[in-house]
């Protein structure tokens, strides 16, 4: 199982009624990823529209922290065949988003994506997002999916971190309009009964009228 179907798995159980986040992609991987979805109004309290319009007007993290979560967003679900990049889907906007509605994100995230550059600055007297791909690459196979008896000695900050921002991009990609394509997913849809096959009514002695 890939990575990408490996995500799908676990994002068909995140799938709700949130509303499609639109695209918003940047020219390249490190450039600020700008918020691009509108606030849905249809069936919803003016009190929650209200408080997304305000969320949508605030900004918690700074152009560097929000290059950092694209590259990171695209390293966790890239582009394939079938769709787009993370940050095709608008996934780093979607996680800005959540953050501010979800305050517990906060210091965990904003916390591990500084542990993660001092991490770099160690290694490759560079932040990620300047590292190259390999060197980034070499970096996230340290947090990524480790079992607790392999992670090693000081790497426990970096997995609880990467295990946070693979679960926010899991759920901003799939429940994005790329993301529920990419799943296959059309939910209910319109049917027309035309009654019994005909060949079903004959195997059981009946004929069609």
């Amino acid at each position: 199982m890939n990575r990408r179907k490996y995500l799908q798995f676990i994002g068909v159980g995140s799938i709700s009624t949130a509303a499609f986040w639109q695209s918003c992609s940047p020219d390249v991987q490190e450039e600020t990823v700008e918020e691009g979805f509108e606030v849905i109004e249809a069936g919803r309290e003016p009190f929650e529209i209200e408080r997304d319009r305000e969320l949508l007007a605030e900004t918690f993290f700074d152009e560097h922290e929000m290059a950092t979560i694209a590259i990171l967003a695209d390293i966790i679900i890239p582009a394939d065949e079938t769709s787009g990049s993370a940050t095709d889907a608008g996934v780093p906007a979607f996680i800005e988003f959540i953050v501010k509605d979800m305050e517990g994100h906060q210091t965990p995230m904003r916390g591990g994506l500084r542990w993660l550059d001092v991490q770099c600055m160690k290694r490759f007297e560079k932040p990620f997002k300047d590292c190259s791909p390999a060197q980034r690459i070499e970096m996230v196979e340290d947090i990524a999916y480790p079992s607790p008896e392999d992670i090693k000695p000081g790497m426990e900050p970096g997995v609880a971190f990467f295990n946070r921002i693979r679960n926010l991009t899991a759920t901003g990609f799939f429940t994005s309009e790329m993301g529920v394509k990419d799943l296959g997913y059309i939910g209910n849809q319109p049917n027309k009964w035309n009654g019994v096959p005909k060949d079903i009514l004959e195997k059981h002695g009946f004929k069609d009228s």
